[in-house]
């Protein structure tokens, strides 16, 4: 009896091994699509985790979230001090940002850019939305806007210049807008 028990054992290990080895072996010669082609080998599963830095500027006075103004200055036809555009921007350590604007959502309230240090508190920002009509049916085409702006002592505000490019869907400069944005740090307190 014992002797029976311990064959039956066996056998099913060995079909539980075989039957694991014979999955992997089809996984590996099948062509399903799902991340590497035939006659590649497949990349392990499993991988270790580790941590990277990827960017200089992971403690950046700049990182974090703001709630910001931007007000016209020396545009004609548009008086000095006409709030252009305000809401929220996040300035992420990766050297990317993503705007939160004050405008109708229907007419593409969210935009991203990038951002690099230039000088101690400095920092240059190249930044694009896609402009919508106000109904949110046309699109206008795409607006860039740059800015340079500095980071107060405090780490709690900034102020700079921007400009906004506005171009039509054939990269036709429509507008072209400049002033003065200012920040304060939103915190969680």
């Amino acid at each position: 009896m014992k002797s029976k028990l311990r064959m039956a054992s066996f056998w099913l290990v060995v079909g539980t091994v075989c039957l694991g080895l014979a999955q992997g072996l089809w996984a590996e010669s099948s062509s399903t699509g799902c991340g590497y082609f035939q006659g590649q080998k497949a990349a392990p599963s499993i991988r270790p985790a580790s941590f990277q830095i990827v960017s200089d500027q992971l403690n950046a006075p700049i990182v974090g979230l703001w709630k910001f103004t931007f007000v016209s200055e020396d545009n004609p036809g548009i008086p000095d001090g006409t709030v252009i555009d305000a809401g929220y921007v996040t300035w992420h350590s990766d050297g990317t940002e993503i705007t939160n604007s004050g405008r109708a959502p229907m007419t593409g309230s969210f935009c991203m850019g990038v951002w690099k240090q230039t000088k101690h508190s400095t920092y240059k920002l190249n930044h694009f939305g896609l402009s919508w009509d106000p109904t949110g049916t046309t699109f206008i085409g795409p607006a860039n806007l740059r800015a340079e702006v500095v980071v107060d002592r405090g780490k709690n505000s900034y102020s700079g210049t921007f400009t906004i490019d506005q171009y039509d869907t054939n990269g036709n400069l429509l507008v072209h807008l400049a002033g003065n944005v200012a920040a304060q740090r939103v915190i969680v307190e």
